[in-house]
């Protein structure tokens, strides 16, 4: 959600070992292949449901991201939420960037969207609030020359624990190879409630950290905070639409084991 080129800054994590084999079981597809049916809409600066310009749509057999709808960005930060609520799950997206980015988008949302998981609803949104409260896994393209890390953590009103420690900076990047053109690429996330979130790309740890929970510094976050309790331990799933078009081909659930 920041310029990759800030996340460069910031400290990064420890390599981490290649991830166990995926649990088995059945993988429950999220999103059908025909239409947003389980799915709504946020868009900055509009109300839940309303998808502007048809900027959420499906053809083809796929989730597009489109922005023909648009004469330009205007900030229109917008995310599709799957209806229910998950804690313990293995969630595998297949994606794609195409096409131009809208006229009006930031330089950092080039080639750039996420997945949000542990997620407030669309209803708890403020009205021109550009992200939800949520932990996001980004995904991003690479221009064709240099590097850019995929599945990197970004952490709109949230904060995590890694390596034993609060960890504050906002955007942390992954330690994944760059994924250049309009290639789809697969990335998988595990989620163990408060216990661990794991990002994987083709069945490979990128980037591990433990204990999701509210940022008390946010104003937003603070009002969904419970008796005290800031630690999230599930919430929402939602897909991005950042100013790039991108297609999802797959969005998958496996559910674990609490």
């Amino acid at each position: 959600m920041r310029s990759f080129l800030f996340s460069l800054l910031l400290l990064t994590p420890t390599c981490l070992a290649a991830a166990e084999p995926a649990p088995q079981g059945d993988w429950i597809p999220l999103f059908n292949g025909k239409n947003l049916d389980g799915w709504e809409v946020k868009i900055r600066g509009h109300k839940p449901g309303d998808n502007f310009a048809d900027t959420f749509r499906v053809k083809d057999g796929l989730l597009q991201v489109r922005y023909d709808g648009y004469d330009k960005f205007g900030e229109r930060f917008g995310h599709i939420f799957y209806k229910d609520k998950l804690s313990n799950y293995r969630l595998r997206v297949e994606y794609r960037f195409v096409d131009e980015q809208v006229p009006g988008g930031p330089g950092w949302a080039f080639r750039n969207s996420g997945v949000m998981i542990h997620g407030e609803t669309p209803e708890q949104m403020e009205l021109d609030q550009s992200f939800p409260t949520s932990i996001e896994v980004q995904l991003l393209g690479g221009d064709g020359s240099k590097d850019r890390t995929n599945a990197n953590l970004c952490t709109p009103g949230t904060n995590v624990v890694m390596n034993n420690k609060l960890f504050l900076p906002h955007c942390t990047s992954s330690h994944s190879k760059t994924y250049h053109g309009d290639q789809w690429v697969r990335v998988e996330i595990e989620v163990r409630g408060n216990k661990l979130v794991r990002h994987l790309i083709d069945g490979e740890s990128v980037l591990e950290y433990t204990q999701p929970q509210l940022d008390e510094r946010d104003a937003h976050a603070r009002t969904l905070i419970v008796d005290g309790d800031k630690m999230l331990s599930g919430g929402t799933i939602s897909l991005q639409s950042e100013s790039h078009p991108i297609d999802f081909r797959k969005v998958e659930l496996l559910k674990l084991d609490d």
